[in-house]
């Protein structure tokens, strides 16, 4: 099969091998993959990483290792963690929390940056006919979003300010906007703000913003080692920070703040599928509109370049050509 690995740099191989799904597992022909930023992280160093990268993804089930097989042939996403199925995070749900957990393209699995790629069959979900795959593909990075309205009671009194104007950014912008928040997009690419702007989500330039301490929540996506040093700025007292960035660098953080103003920082990653695929069935996130650039997977360099652009927000590698 045609792959992407990456062992300190990424390389092309249209030899890999395919992989064989473990019991319980499907292995699915990947027809579109997206490129985000904790991947460009992970060429970066982020986790250690070596193998085949790439989380985000859309495909086709072509085979089922376990007794049931009602997926094959069936289009499908998939959740990223795979947790040890016995442990105490596994049986309370938490299985994303498993100290033994996998994770597609980041930790311990190959990812979706190839042909095939294998998921437990607990991870996958169906999705909409009607959705093409360009739209269904942002499944993940919206679920992630959705994190936060799990996470935290948004209210409509509240004053939100998402950090970040990538697709997470925006993506946590929608999300927000529709739990009933008022909601500020900070960034720094006006093309990217005038997507927000379009859904009628207030924006402001990064270079432009005022270090007002007047928001109760503060989303941090802007995948810069400094952004907690923003949100702090701007986080009233008794507030909350959600931090949504992956960084490999590392940075000091002054933390008494923190204390003083007693504020509510909270870390958040992978959320749940079912509102996501949901918003994206009834096309109440606009996504299209995040699409940047679609690159064949032979063309995986370039794709990365475009997606480290100013003015990229969603690259897409399509795998459904031969």
């Amino acid at each position: 099969m045609r792959a992407l690995f990456f062992d300190g740099s990424l390389h092309y191989d249209h030899q890999a091998p395919v992989p064989e799904p473990g019991e319980d597992e499907a292995l699915i022909r990947v027809s579109m993959a997206g490129i985000c930023g904790t991947d460009r992280e992970i060429l970066k160093g982020y986790k250690g990483f070596t193998g085949i990268p790439g989380h985000e993804f859309v495909g086709v089930v072509e085979r089922v290792n376990g007794a049931y097989s009602g997926l094959v042939g069936k289009r499908v996403v998939g959740e990223i963690n795979c947790g040890c199925g016995v442990c105490e995070y596994c049986s309370k749900g938490m299985d994303k929390h498993c100290p033994f957990r996998s994770a597609l393209g980041i930790a311990g699995r190959d990812g979706v940056f190839a042909e095939y790629v294998t998921l437990p069959l607990r991870n996958l979900w169906e999705v909409p006919s009607h959705l093409q795959d360009e739209e269904i593909v942002f499944a993940e990075p919206l679920a992630a979003a959705f994190e936060i309205t799990e996470q935290v009671h948004v209210r409509p009194t509240d004053r939100a300010i998402v950090l970040g104007d990538g697709t997470l950014g925006l993506l946590c912008a929608f999300v927000l906007k529709g739990a009933g928040a008022d909601v500020t997009l900070c960034g720094r690419h006006k093309a990217k703000l005038a997507v927000a702007a379009a859904e009628k989500i207030k924006t402001r330039k990064s270079d432009e913003l005022k270090k007002k301490r007047a928001y109760d929540i503060v989303v941090e996506a802007t995948g810069s080692e400094n952004g907690l040093e923003t949100a702090l700025d701007l986080v009233r007292p008794r507030g909350t920070i959600i931090l949504k960035s992956t960084v490999a660098a590392k940075r000091k953080v002054d933390l008494s703040g923190i204390v003083v103003d007693e504020i509510t920082l909270v870390g958040s990653r992978c959320g749940p599928f079912a509102p996501a695929i949901a918003a994206l069935a009834s096309r109440r996130v606009p996504v299209k509109g995040l699409l940047s650039a679609v690159y064949p997977l032979g063309e995986a360099q370039a794709a990365f370049e475009k997606a480290a652009q100013a003015g990229a927000i969603k690259v897409l590698l399509d795998l459904r050509g031969g």
